[in-house]
């Protein structure tokens, strides 16, 4: 699939891709669910509303037809990669800002479908935590340290009240995330194994419950790849720039650095590796390209969980590679048949 398939409003095969994005996310939505209680699945439905529209408002202020391009899913695909990398429990208008700035800035000033040059997911996610650091870092609880997950009716109450029903009390509702865990352990000067050790969240790899998420986007994601939906080059090469790059710092200082399974097994990563990373309009064209492109943005996620002011890096460096998107297909274009090389 190329970037060229995305301007064709009526183009059935942008309705049936998008379609297959969101299949192959269902199985990360539901163990999500089932580790973190009902808040995601509110929060997508939500996201998923406020999506569309958006998306209607702005091809009306254009003069396009509405419909067609509101059924292809490509709206509703961003408002879920939106929403599954902010914390579930996230208060509505955090939800919100974020669509506008993924959908009406990001998409729609920039020419619509097939015409944005950064990820409009990840441009709603930077805004986000750039301009709300303290409610995007309010995550969930998982329930097998909660003992019980908000309830539909807690979850649907914590994010447009920001309160719990009267006469409602849960022991644990906000936790912080392993990545979180661990640059707050590092800046007060403890080593890894001091952090693990005085914490509950740490998993056998990565984060309870989160390593079940990171299993199910692995599944979704090679489905994705089966089904022809995303080139091999971006997913392999994203993961192998994680585990590189994290495998020389953890190498060069075990206490300090976390370990190059830690970092693939964190949802982020995976999710990044084959659902974000992947846009073909933002992303490479080339073979070579998408190569360099994956390894680029898996050594900066590294980098900028090591050695940044924001726990995780994969919505920023994401944004980083696609500035240099063109200047990385214009190196890695084939050579035209017939064309000598030049010297």
């Amino acid at each position: 699939m190329t970037a060229s398939t995305h301007t064709l409003p009526s183009n059935t095969s942008v309705t049936r891709v998008m379609t297959l994005v969101l299949a192959c996310l269902l199985p990360g939505v539901l163990v999500y669910a089932w580790q973190f209680g009902w808040g995601i699945v509110i929060n997508l439905v939500w996201a998923s509303l406020i999506a569309l529209g958006i998306e209607a408002l702005a091809l009306k202020l254009r003069s396009y037809p509405v419909k067609p391009f509101l059924l292809d899913g490509s709206a509703v695909v961003t408002a879920w990669l939106l929403a599954l990398s902010i914390p579930p429990l996230a208060p509505w208008w955090l939800t919100l800002v974020g669509m506008i700035f993924a959908l009406g800035v990001a998409k729609h000033l920039y020419g619509g479908l097939g015409q944005n040059i950064f990820n409009p997911a990840m441009i709603g996610f930077a805004v986000l935590i750039i301009s709300f650091p303290v409610q995007m870092t309010q995550w969930s609880a998982p329930l097998a340290l909660a003992g019980h997950a908000p309830g539909f009716a807690e979850s649907l109450s914590l994010i447009f009240t920001g309160a719990l029903p009267e006469g409602v009390k849960l022991d644990a509702v906000i936790s912080a995330t392993p990545l979180d865990t661990v640059r707050t352990g590092l800046m007060q000067q403890h080593t890894l194994d001091e952090i693990h050790s005085a914490s509950q969240i740490f998993g056998q790899i990565g984060g309870v419950g989160s390593e079940w998420i990171t299993a199910a986007y692995l599944a979704g994601g090679i489905a994705l790849w089966a089904l022809r939906i995303v080139p091999w080059q971006v997913p392999v090469a994203f993961l192998a720039g994680i585990w590189l790059t994290a495998g020389f710092l953890h190498w060069f200082d075990i206490g300090r650095y976390a370990a190059p399974w830690f970092q693939i097994a964190m949802p982020s990563s995976m999710l990044g590796a084959f659902f974000i990373a992947t846009d073909p309009v933002s992303g490479c064209t080339t073979p070579k390209g998408r190569l360099i492109f994956g390894l680029g943005a898996g050594f900066l996620t590294v980098i900028i969980r090591a050695f940044g002011g924001y726990p995780d890096g994969v919505a920023f460096s994401i944004l980083l590679m696609n500035l240099c998107v063109p200047l990385i297909d214009a190196w890695t274009q084939p050579r035209v048949f017939g064309v000598a090389k030049k010297k």
